[in-house]
């Protein structure tokens, strides 16, 4: 596998755990709703991102040199003020928005990883 088709699926494995996770903060959030003082998660999806591109562009090119260490993908707390008596800032209708947005990112991702898995498929069977 070539270098480019290496950081290629580290980024779609990468994206495939943000959305993952950050699906899982939206659940959460839609939960607690109605929890008093309740603040909002989420993941910053470009950012997760983002060090994982930082990481293929400090890839090791010899043994001796020192690695980069993978960093967590961060879960951060939204502090805004809310307009809600109870302090809760969840807006169930942007969660919900956040949950479609975040399911079709995640289908798109797991489609392109079966394209060039069906397409490395093909090569090595010959075309047929």
């Amino acid at each position: 596998m070539s270098v480019i088709d290496s950081a290629t699926y580290n980024l779609i494995k990468r994206g495939m755990d943000v959305t993952t996770l950050s699906g899982k903060v939206i659940n959460n959030n839609i939960s607690n709703v109605n929890t008093k003082n309740y603040k909002r998660q989420y993941v910053n999806f470009d950012e997760a991102l983002q060090n994982e591109t930082s990481k293929d562009l400090m890839r090791k090119t010899n043994s001796k040199h020192l690695g980069i260490s993978s960093t967590d993908i961060e879960v951060k707390r939204d502090k805004a003020s809310s307009m809600r008596e109870d302090g809760n800032n969840v807006d169930i209708e942007s969660e919900m928005t956040s949950a479609a947005s975040n399911s079709l990112m995640y289908d798109a991702l797991v489609k392109e990883a079966n394209s060039r898995f069906n397409m490395r498929s093909s090569v090595i069977k010959g075309g047929n």
